[in-house]
């Protein structure tokens, strides 16, 4: 299954796709509110991949994302209803990530039947939840020492999105 956005192809990971992914995820500004340090070897990554690959059918869905040609992240749900992203630096600030979760979520919604998506969020990644805010997304609670990330606990911020508040519209405003 692919998705064409205006700017985008969100298509299924592949396996020629790890040096492109690896590229990104060994980055450290990349990865700082991710659930694992950056990854310092490409077997890391493969493990990670090979787990975009193999979501079975109604657990989840996973895309990889390109943008004129070239792997500049990933964005899906893992496991439904639990909705996440990555965005190599050096696309951020554009609005890519914005236009493949507006896709996502409406896929999510029309297709899938979910009745919601949920998120959990780094309380330090003020840009992504303000992304999921534009988006539609609310906050229901916080928790402490939830994610042991290297050898430092972080926290999250949980956020929902029910499907009768989705307002595709307001997303792509």
């Amino acid at each position: 299954m692919e998705i064409r956005t205006e700017r985008l192809l969100l298509r299924p990971a592949r396996a020629d796709d790890l040096d492109a992914l690896h590229a990104i995820m060994r980055q450290p500004r990349a990865m700082a509110y991710w659930s694992t340090p950056p990854h310092d070897t490409l077997a890391a990554t493969a493990d990670f991949l090979d787990g975009m690959m193999t979501i079975p059918a109604g657990d989840g869905e996973d895309f990889a994302l390109e943008h004129e040609g070239r792997l500049i992240g990933k964005a899906g749900l893992y496991r439904f209803p639990e909705i996440g992203y990555l965005l190599d630096p050096a696309c951020w600030g554009r609005g890519l990530m914005r236009e493949a979760l507006t896709a996502v979520i409406a896929r999510a919604f029309a297709v899938h039947h979910l009745p919601r998506i949920q998120a959990d969020v780094d309380p330090r990644n003020a840009a992504s939840l303000g992304l999921l805010a534009r988006l539609g997304f609310r906050e229901t609670h916080r928790q402490a020492h939830t994610w042991l990330v290297g050898e430092q606990w972080c926290d999250s911020v949980y956020l929902v999105l029910d499907a009768a508040d989705w307002d595709q519209d307001r997303s792509t405003a």
